[in-house]
């Protein structure tokens, strides 16, 4: 068991980035306004995603590369376009997942509440971590995250569910005002995250490897699995609990970080405890944590391959970036506070609107030549790709037309 844990690596990972802004934000708001209502759009997005964030490690373990070598031996271009996309939204997506660990930090340790002063701390302990611990610490760290926020989630619901005096309704519910489609648009986007998370796990694949020296085929489709199982599984819980504790309450989230946060910590107590109070809390906020600090690792690892594969070598730095992130995030902070809402509305859109991109691309390589045969998908996940092509893009172009 101990060795098989062990073994473990960016499918926690990816469970460590998943698990955050669409878990704990967007899966408990989907609980309190709409209940059990919104499980086709988890399930569906959770379903036809999967290929897609399974390609990532495949493709690097039969490889030895990053999906984004892939992407610039299929066409130059493919990277290019990623590269726009991610220096559009790479800063508003660490700052929106900054802001909820901010405010978690603050009910959890109450030292100052000044958010922007959290932001500075956390983002500073972040960087001292990765600069100096860089992987092996982020995959150490990422599995104790995991392990207590799985234990607490569940033990919450159940509490939650068996305490509840409210009956609830499987009825699904497709929203019709322009709230709730908005809602959708970010839930879908982003449940369990945005697809180009796909080339973050690739990366983190190699890394994996240089530690491990060697991981077979079957070992990387079980971390990854796990990695997978546990997004939807917690997914599935934050809605239970929103639903259980806030739908039909008339209580609604609020938009602020620290708000929420002190909200979001109120549906565990309510359910469990106020003794359990500082579990909780821990739990949430090591949460958020751990989606800060994989943001700020992967981002810059992605941006300094990618400037090396454009022959930009002079800014193919992972220090440089990582601190042009950080600092990039604090300025944020500090002078467009007031426009998150905005920000964020726009990252969470690009997310929904961009996924067939990546889809599309994803499956093209997986199955190209590039990739050996035995790594190539089965008839059944091509099958299952196209199904999910098919429903992203008639999603994305359904939201287009109606903006």
């Amino acid at each position: 068991m101990i060795n098989i844990f062990k073994k473990l690596g960016p499918g926690l990972l990816f469970a460590g980035a998943a698990i955050g802004v669409s878990h704990l934000v967007q899966s408990t708001r989907a609980g309190a306004d709409f209940g059990f209502g919104l499980l086709w759009a988890l399930l569906l997005s959770n379903l036809f995603k999967y290929p897609f964030f399974l390609f990532g490690p495949k493709y690097s373990l039969a490889t030895g590369e990053s999906l984004l070598e892939g992407y610039f031996k299929l066409n130059k271009y493919v990277l290019v376009a990623y590269l726009i996309l991610s220096l559009v939204t790479m800063f508003t997506i660490q700052t929106a997942v900054t802001i909820v660990t901010a405010g978690l930090a603050i009910e959890l340790f109450g030292i100052t509440s000044n958010i922007t002063i959290w932001a500075c701390i956390i983002i500073i302990i972040c960087l001292f971590i990765l600069l100096v611990g860089k992987y092996k610490v982020l995959d150490n760290l990422i599995k104790f995250v995991i392990v207590i926020l799985t234990i607490s989630t569940l033990l919450a619901v159940v509490t939650a569910g068996v305490n509840t005096t409210s009956s609830f309704e499987l009825t699904q519910i497709f929203p019709k005002e322009a709230a709730g489609i908005a809602f959708l648009v970010a839930f879908i986007g982003w449940m369990p995250a945005p697809l180009d998370i796909s080339i973050w796990q690739s990366i983190w694949t190699l890394e994996k490897k240089k530690k491990e020296k060697r991981i077979t085929k079957n070992e990387m489709i079980f971390d990854f699995n796990i990695g997978y199982i546990t997004t939807i599984v917690l997914s599935l819980c934050f809605v239970g609990l929103g639903a259980f504790v806030m739908y039909n309450s008339g209580e609604t989230f609020s938009n602020q970080g620290g708000t929420f946060a002190k909200q979001l910590i109120n549906l565990y107590t309510n359910s469990i405890g106020n003794e359990a109070f500082l579990l909780i809390a821990i739990a949430a906020f090591t949460t958020m944590f751990s989606t800060t600090i994989t943001c700020l690792d992967a981002s810059p690892r992605a941006m300094q391959k990618t400037f090396k594969l454009l022959g930009l070598n002079q800014i193919a730095s992972y220090n440089l970036w990582i601190l042009i992130l950080g600092a990039g995030t604090l300025f944020i902070f500090v002078f467009f506070i007031s426009e998150m809402g905005f920000l964020v509305k726009i990252a969470t859109i690009l997310s929904f609107i961009t996924a067939p991109f990546y889809a599309i691309v994803n499956l093209k390589l997986i199955n190209s030549k590039l990739t050996p045969k035995e790594f190539r998908p089965s008839m059944l996940i091509n099958l299952l790709s196209l199904v999910g092509i098919i429903f992203l893009t008639c999603f994305a172009l359904w939201y287009l037309s109606i903006l």
